[in-house]
């Protein structure tokens, strides 16, 4: 039975310059009609861990949650996702410094711009910034990454530097980290503690 998943590999080889048939079928098939737009992997974790915190079904709900693998590739996929392509409604995160390309690219492929939050840095940072910087050392203790951790601070290069700016950094240190604790940070927060950009989304979708 095809899935979201399916329906991401395809939009991904669509968008690498491969056919758009396969996207096209599989959006229509599983009733797609909004997508998510997200600079990597570790957005999505956070955002498919707060979805499931919600006891919302995003793929019942015909909501994909699109990886894009960097910033730059917002006027592509908006292309071929939005106005100019499958007609679906578009969303996501950006961060701030990058919103530059999302305006262009939004703007290129004729869809709105409301549906897009803005991060300060990235959402890593929000996330950091909305535990504090005590919890987010306990979540990083509790899943056994406080020897890393603790090594990772004696760098020289990590001496005087904020706390919440070392442990962003630290979440890119190893392959996989930052997707990992995606999921671990949302999953840490209070329900009043969600950053605004990510609570925005969720809500607009």
């Amino acid at each position: 039975m095809a899935d979201m998943q399916a329906f991401r590999d395809a939009v991904k080889g669509w968008a690498n310059g491969g056919p758009g048939g396969p996207a096209s079928d599989l959006a229509a098939r599983l009733g797609v009609r909004t997508a998510v737009l997200l600079e990597g992997p570790s957005d999505l974790a956070a955002v498919e861990a707060l979805a499931a915190r919600r006891g919302r079904n995003l793929a019942a709900e015909g909501v994909c949650v699109v990886p894009m693998g960097g910033a730059m590739s917002i006027g592509r996929y908006a292309g071929l996702l939005g106005p100019p392509g499958l007609g679906l409604r578009l969303a996501g995160l950006c961060d701030e410094g990058e919103q530059r390309f999302y305006d262009r690219g939004l703007k290129r492929a004729r869809a709105p711009h409301g549906g897009f939050f803005v991060c300060v840095s990235d959402l890593e940072d929000e996330l950091i910034r909305a535990l504090g910087t005590a919890r987010a050392e306990e979540v990083v203790r509790a899943e056994g990454d406080f020897r890393a951790w603790h090594t990772f601070l004696h760098q020289p290069a990590q001496h005087g530097r904020p706390r919440h700016q070392q442990l962003r950094r630290f979440l890119g240190t190893k392959k996989g980290r930052k997707i990992r604790y995606g999921r671990l940070l949302v999953d840490a927060l209070a329900p009043g503690q969600v950053p605004a950009p990510l609570n925005d989304l969720l809500t607009s979708v």
